[in-house]
């Protein structure tokens, strides 16, 4: 069982600060976005945090950061499908404002119940749910590696952050995911015998500084 998971998202897109939703659509890294994976990658050689083993998201913009953190560590990341962002159906590539006009009722079923919800061909919170945590278990139980990265997208790390420290995913919204940051769960010998390993977060959201 691996002790240690650094949860990472990938570094900035370009276009970022358009506000649409992008999810299974491949765009790439912007500049900024290359040099916030690169410094999250020092960060963590600098201060201790030593994966053995990096996975990532099969889309650009996490593998592209997943090298450049892994440069510092001599690593090669391994792609892992079930890592893929959301996927938002007829609604990716569009604008908040967009959405609204062209879907009024269903963004607004969106906002009010964002856990069940799900865009048009899209998933939902908990179809998201169903198809990361089993991924995620089954590369913390099978990996050689004592310390794992993965590299994935905001809404896939919210997901595992809820997952692993009991918050409901309802709250899933209340948790932020910067660009490139660093999540830290270390996952402690049970009290009880043969209960599972207890999940600790000790670090969230830490935003890499360029």
């Amino acid at each position: 069982m691996v002790k240690s998971l650094y949860l990472i998202r990938h570094g900035e897109t370009e276009g970022a600060h358009e506000r649409r939703y992008k999810g299974t659509l491949d765009v790439p890294l912007s500049q900024l976005g290359e040099k916030q994976a690169d410094s999250t990658g020092r960060y963590m050689k600098e201060h201790g945090y030593l994966p053995d083993m990096i996975y990532c998201s099969p889309l650009s913009r996490a593998i592209k950061s997943a090298k450049l953190a892994a440069s510092h560590f001599g690593l090669n990341p391994r792609t892992v499908e079930g890592l893929r962002e959301r996927d938002f159906g007829a609604w990716e590539g569009l604008s908040f404002d967009e959405i609204a006009a062209r879907w009024p009722k269903a963004f607004s079923s969106w906002a009010h119940d964002p856990l069940r919800f799900s865009p048009l061909d899209g998933e939902s919170t908990l179809e998201v749910r169903e198809r990361v945590v089993p991924v995620v278990e089954g590369l913390l139980h099978t990996s050689d590696a004592e310390h794992i990265a993965i590299v994935a997208h905001g809404g896939v790390n919210r997901v595992i952050l809820c997952h692993y420290t009991g918050v409901p995913l309802e709250n899933i919204f209340r948790m932020d995911q910067g660009f490139a940051c660093l999540n830290v769960i270390r996952f402690h010998d049970p009290v009880t015998e043969g209960a599972p390993p207890l999940p600790v977060l000790e670090l969230m959201n830490l935003m890499p500084v360029v």
